[in-house]
């Protein structure tokens, strides 16, 4: 199956800002957007592609489908239909995406035509494009946790066990990635040439639960955005060391250094944007809190706009529980326990942060 490009006039309208803006704290960022582009389908991750000059937004269920937005306009550009994923990325070099469904599709990063579908084990959820040898590294919660793939040909080179749940990855551009492992405290060191964990940094001693992850190459910073404290855990990505720890809101899916602004985001389901500023490789602040709508926990950055790019919509009350129903797991965030709100149709929207 292929699908063409084309632009979507419809559902064009902006959501009203008024509300949020209202609440927000004073700093250099605010919502500058919010762009309604509704849809059907879960959501989960959101990828910027600063230099193809597009977003790449995952739907999934029934009618899952992954849609491409411009970056500069939030016009819809393309849509590969029937590709119910959490998340895909691309690499420009080889001109391949790559999106986490089941089979994993490969995708043509201009035309959005898709190309194959590869099997792989577990569950694909996270991933990761590493530009230092073209691989796509997908994550899951279920062995293998990582495949690794060729962005060339999509051909499958290796798995990796990391004995945990991955939630995000980042890499150096030196031949080292890192993972944090969301229900063992802990981030994961591999090397990119073997395809083997050469590490494991304990984080436990500060909070755990940890779901996104940063890194400032440079100064080879780790930033671990964990749940179950509500902090960001800073630490050393040469030997793991614990620097320092700051807060953030609660329910933290995503987590991105911006090397040009020296500054880490941390975005949560409890409707916040942490802005943290990296003033030396010592010293840390929350520089600002921003407020966004509810459930924007995944976040994407694009480079060359400084922007930082949020998806959510709007949910419907809470069923009640059924009867008997077993407690949610310890440390599970209030926003997700028990039965989940369902989603109002056609609510599905962009939420666009950056200086005004």
């Amino acid at each position: 199956m292929t699908c063409k490009p084309f632009v979507v006039a419809a559902l064009a309208l902006m959501v009203p800002l008024a509300g949020v803006i209202h609440a927000q704290d004073s700093g250099p960022y605010k919502i500058v957007k919010i762009q309604l582009t509704g849809g059907d389908g879960g959501f989960d991750y959101v990828t910027a592609d600063p230099d193809g000059r597009n977003l790449f937004v995952a739907r999934s269920g029934p009618a899952g489908h992954v849609g491409v937005f411009n970056l500069d306009t939030l016009a819809q550009v393309g849509d590969m239909a029937g590709v119910s994923s959490h998340g895909g990325a691309v690499d420009t070099s080889t001109g391949h995406g790559f999106a986490t469904s089941k089979p994993v599709t490969m995708f043509d990063a201009k035309t959005f035509a898709v190309l194959k579908k590869i099997d792989t084990q577990g569950n694909p959820d996270g991933y990761l494009n590493d530009t230092f040898n073209h691989h796509f590294y997908i994550l899951s919660h279920a062995e293998p946790n990582i495949t690794v793939l060729d962005d060339k040909d999509g051909s499958i080179l290796g798995t990796i066990n990391i004995d945990g749940a991955p939630e995000q990855a980042v890499a150096d551009g030196k031949g080292k990635i890192y993972v944090d492992i969301e229900d063992k405290s802990a981030i994961a060191v591999i090397d990119a040439a073997t395809m083997k964990m050469v590490g494991k940094y304990d984080v436990s001693s500060k909070g755990g639960g940890c779901a996104g992850l940063a890194l400032d190459a440079t100064n080879s910073i780790l930033f671990a955005a964990c749940r179950d404290n509500k902090n960001m855990i800073i630490l050393s990505a040469t030997d793991g060391h614990i620097i320092t720890d700051l807060p953030i809101g609660n329910g933290c899916d995503g987590a991105v250094f911006n090397p040009a602004t020296m500054e880490v985001f941390s975005s949560q389901g409890d409707g916040t944007l942490t802005v943290i500023k990296e003033d030396s490789p010592t010293s840390f602040r929350v520089e600002e809190t921003v407020p966004t709508p509810a459930r924007a926990k995944t976040l994407t950055l694009d480079s060359k706009t400084q922007q930082i790019y949020l998806i959510t919509a709007e949910f419907g009350p809470v069923p009640t529980p059924p009867p008997n129903a077993p407690p949610p797991p310890a440390g599970t965030p209030a926003w997700m326990r028990g039965p989940r709100a369902p989603m109002i149709p056609h609510s599905f929207q962009i939420v666009v942060v950056g200086k005004e």
